[in-house]
């Protein structure tokens, strides 16, 4: 089976871009927009990998991203965001809650290493 992405982002636009790009290169992806949904999309089917904004209507995305992981710890999230952070801040305090930090950026291709490195190839 394809690994499964679940993509939390309060932006269509970026949501859509990421599913659409992501379901070209093999995988399934499911996409919401609020930490509701993202706890609702977890209890239905635990994804292979999280990709999680920070800034959230209506959460905090490192709010988010904790309880997400106590719902499923053997998940890596990938912290994809427009909010710059000083690379100490990345050592020190990301690198202990996500398993990546990318920029929203950040161009499709490297999103995909990342995503392939985090969650696996999609099967051939």
């Amino acid at each position: 089976m394809k690994p499964l992405i679940l993509i939390v982002d309060d932006e269509p636009e970026i949501r859509d871009l990421l599913s659409e790009f992501l379901n070209l290169q093999g995988y399934r992806t499911s996409v919401v927009a609020t930490s509701i949904e993202a706890e609702a999309a977890v209890a239905r089917e635990a994804p292979s990998l999280i990709m999680c904004d920070l800034q959230l209507e209506d959460a905090d995305g490192l709010i988010v991203i904790e309880r997400l992981k106590k719902m499923v710890p053997a998940t890596p999230i990938l912290l994809l965001t427009g909010v710059y952070f000083e690379p100490h801040v990345v050592r020190e305090v990301l690198s202990k809650t996500v398993a990546a930090y990318l920029y929203k950026t950040t161009p499709l291709q490297e999103i995909l290493a990342t995503v392939q490195r985090l969650a696996g190839p999609p099967p051939a």
